[in-house]
C-alpha cells in the first residue's frame, strides 16, 4: 500500500510522526526520523511486527485515500491493513478494538458514515441524502443490496465489522424516512428500513450493545409495513431472542414471539409461521416450570407448516425441516426427552454445515452435548467433550454470543467429570481460544 501510494520510507516515517503528534503518542512523536525509518524497513523485511502503537498510528493513515478522504469499507486499505494484521497473528480482538477505535475517531463528526458503502451507491445517496425528494428507487433497492451483503457475511467476517459496516446504512435509511421522499418509494423504503434496523440490532447485541440492539428492534417494529406481516414476524422472531438473552425475561419475550406468531399467521409465508411457532415452543419450554402443553402444542404447528409444499413460499430460506430438529432437540432437553433430544439436535447438526450456518450449528452442537450428558448413557460425557470442541473452534471465528452462552452452561453441566482428562482437554481448548472474547 506504501509503494502503491508513491511513499518513501521518509514519507511514511513523516506521516507516523505526525500523526503521533497528533494523538498524543509522545514515544514516537519525539522519535528521530531515522529511527522511524528503521523500524518501517524491519516491516518491509517482515523481520518483526508493528507494535500496537504503530499498528493504531498505521490504520489512522491508511483509513483515508491519498486525497484525505475517509475509505473504511471493503476494499479499502484499512480494510487490507486489519487482514495484514491478522496475518501476523494479532489477536482478532485486538484488531476489532483498533478497527472501532480508528472508525470512532475518523468518523466522530458524522460526516463521513458514506465511507462505509461502495463508491457507486456512496454516490447515488449523496444526492438523495442532501434531498430526500430526488430518492428513487434504484437508491432503495441498492440499500437494500447493501444491506442483504452484510448479512450474508455473518459467520465468516466479525461481527464488529459488520456492525460498522451496517451503521452507515442504517443511518443512511433513517435519513431518508425522516425527508419528503416521492410516494411510490415509501413503502420500498419502509421495507428496506426495517430489515435494516433488524440486521443492525443483531449486530449491535453481538457486539454486547445491548440497549442499542434492543432500541433498534422496536424502530425495526415500528418501521416495518403493517401490510407485509410476515416480514414484521421475521423481525419479531429475532427481537425475541435478542430480548431473551440480553435481559433474561421470559415474560418480555414471550409477549414478543406472541406478537410475532399474531403476525406470521395473517402472512403468506408458511415457513415464516413455522419459525415463529417453533420459536414460540422453545420460550414455552424455557420457562419456570416448562409450559409443556403450549410447548408442544407450538411444535405440532410448526410441523404442520413445514411438511406443506412450500416450493413457492415467499421466504424460502426463513425456516427448514434442518432448523425445527433444532428446536425441537432444544424443547426436548427442558422437557425431560434427552434421547429424543439428542437425537433431532443430531439430524439438525448434520445438515448445518454452510459457513452462513456456522453460528446455528455452534448452538446446535452445544445443546447436543447437553443432551448427550443428560441421558447418562455411558460415553457419553466424552462424546458431549468432544462436540464441544468444535462449538469452541466455531465460537472463536463467529464470536457470537449465543453460542458462548450455551457453551458455558454446557461446560457447567461437565463439572461432574472435572477430573477426567477429556475435560481438562477442554478447559484448555477454551482458555486459550476464548480468552477475552
Amino acid at each position: 500500500m506504501r509503494v502503491a501510494r508513491g511513499m518513501s520510507w521518509s514519507a511514511l516515517a513523516a506521516g507516523l510522526r505526525e500523526t503521533a503528534r497528533r494523538l498524543r503518542i509522545d514515544r514516537i512523536a519525539s522519535a528521530q526520523q531515522a529511527s522511524v525509518r528503521r523500524a518501517i524497513a524491519r516491516w518491509a523485511a517482515g523481520a518483526v511486527v508493528p507494535d500496537e502503537q504503530y499498528r493504531l498510528l498505521l490504520a489512522h493513515i491508511y483509513a483515508r485515500t491519498p486525497a484525505g478522504e475517509v475509505a473504511l469499507g471493503p476494499g479499502s486499505d484499512l480494510a487490507e491493513l486489519l487482514d495484514a494484521y491478522a496475518g501476523y497473528d494479532v489477536p482478532q480482538a485486538a484488531i476489532d478494538e483498533l478497527a472501532s477505535t480508528v472508525t470512532a475517531s475518523v468518523t466522530g463528526s458524522g460526516g463521513h458514515l458514506l465511507a462505509f458503502l461502495n463508491p457507486s451507491l456512496r454516490g447515488a445517496l449523496t444526492a438523495a441524502l442532501a434531498d430526500p425528494a430526488t430518492l428513487d428507487s434504484a437508491v432503495v433497492d441498492a440499500l437494500g443490496a447493501a444491506s442483504v451483503a452484510v448479512d450474508r457475511q455473518i459467520g465468516t467476517v466479525p461481527f464488529v465489522r459488520l456492525h460498522l459496516a451496517q451503521a452507515a446504512i442504517t443511518e443512511a435509511c433513517r435519513h431518508l424516512l425522516a425527508g419528503p421522499v416521492p410516494a411510490p418509494v415509501v413503502g420500498p423504503l419502509r421495507r428496506v428500513a426495517a430489515e435494516a434496523f433488524a440486521l443492525a440490532a443483531r449486530l449491535a447485541f453481538e457486539t454486547h450493545d445491548d440497549g442499542a440492539a434492543l432500541a433498534l428492534y422496536r424502530q425495526a417494529v415500528r418501521t416495518a409495513d403493517p401490510a407485509v406481516p410476515e416480514r414484521r414476524a421475521l423481525i419479531r422472531t429475532g427481537q425475541t431472542m435478542v430480548t431473551y438473552y440480553a435481559t433474561g425475561d421470559i415474560a418480555a419475550a414471550r409477549r414478543i414471539v406472541e406478537a410475532a406468531v399474531a403476525d406470521a399467521r395473517r402472512g403468506q409465508s408458511a415457513l415464516m409461521r413455522a419459525r415463529a411457532h417453533a420459536l414460540q415452543a422453545e420460550i414455552a419450554a424455557r420457562g419456570e416450570p416448562p409450559a409443556e402443553r403450549q410447548a408442544r402444542t407450538a411444535l405440532h404447528l410448526a410441523y404442520h407448516d413445514v411438511d406443506r409444499d412450500t416450493s413457492d413460499d415467499p421466504m424460502p430460506q426463513v425456516f427448514s425441516a434442518a432448523r425445527l430438529h433444532g428446536f425441537i432437540g432444544v424443547c426436548g432437553i427442558f422437557l425431560g426427552e434427552s434421547g429424543e433430544a439428542e437425537r433431532r439436535l443430531s439430524a439438525a447438526a448434520a445438515e448445518l454445515t454452510r459457513p452462513r450456518e456456522s453460528v446455528q450449528r455452534a448452538i446446535v452442537l452445544t445443546d447436543r452435548a447437553l443432551a448427550l450428558l443428560r441421558t447418562g448413557e455411558p460415553g457419553g460425557p466424552e462424546t458431549a467433550a468432544t462436540d464441544l470442541h468444535e462449538c469452541v473452534t466455531l465460537t472463536t471465528a463467529t464470536r457470537g454470543r449465543v453460542p458462548a452462552q450455551r457453551l458455558r452452561t454446557a461446560r457447567l453441566a461437565l463439572r461432574p467429570w472435572r477430573t477426567e482428562p477429556f475435560v481438562a482437554e477442554l478447559d484448555d481448548h477454551m482458555h486459550t481460544a476464548l480468552i477475552g472474547l
